[in-house]
């Protein structure tokens, strides 16, 4: 991230950096900006305007070692787990039949509807023990908590009371991850760790994520 930074730079000629607690603007003298997300907000203030030095702060805050909870959650699987930076020191995952949608009409299909109802609520359920049993026990070493999968379903967990400490940990960003699995936990740390870039160049027809 530091050398793309120094890249851009170089590109457009940085003129003004602002460094925010959620966000830290390049603005070339192009016009070009290139705005940095916080990962883990805030970023440490004081930090002045000297590009060079904002950016190697930014990336030291990413990369700096947290013990952060992730929870996924989709229709029929979810993954509980807990990093200690990038190490996973405790996880579950599982799965439960859900079927998908039934096309026909009639009662076969208001049958089918109640039956696929069941199994969502029993999916969620097994996903909300788990992620209890995982996260529970570290609450009070979190430094956050990061969500991912499928936003439906892990909505319908916010309703169980036993995570609303781990909702309230929560950070805004969301992992839109496939079918939570333990290799798919495990390689979720460079997501959450990852600083988002959003390149504005006038000379180019719109915006482009980096």
């Amino acid at each position: 991230m530091a050398r793309w930074l120094e890249g851009f730079a170089e590109r457009h000629q940085v003129v003004r950096t602002v460094a925010g607690p959620e966000a830290v603007r390049f603005e070339g003298a192009d016009g070009a900006v290139a705005e940095a997300e916080v990962p883990f907000p805030p970023l440490r203030d004081g930090l002045g305007e000297h590009a060079g030095l904002v950016s190697d702060a930014l990336a030291e805050h990413a990369l700096r070692d947290r013990v952060v909870g992730v929870l996924l959650v989709r229709a029929g699987a979810h993954a509980a787990g807990v990093f200690e930076g990038t190490r996973l020191v405790a996880s579950k995952v599982g799965t439960r039949l859900v079927h998908g949608r039934h096309r026909a009409g009639g009662w076969s299909q208001q049958r089918f509807a109640r039956r696929r109802e069941g199994q969502a609520r029993e999916a969620l359920k097994a996903a909300a023990e788990d992620a209890v049993r995982v996260l529970e026990p570290h609450l009070g070493r979190l430094a956050a908590v990061v969500l991912g999968g499928d936003r439906r379903a892990v909505d319908a967990l916010r309703e169980e009371p036993r995570l609303r400490p781990v909702f309230t940990l929560a950070v805004a960003r969301f992992l839109p991850v496939p079918e939570p699995r333990l290799a798919v936990l495990r390689s979720t740390p460079a997501l959450f760790r990852a600083v988002r870039i959003r390149v504005t160049d006038p000379r180019a027809a719109g915006e482009a994520p980096e």
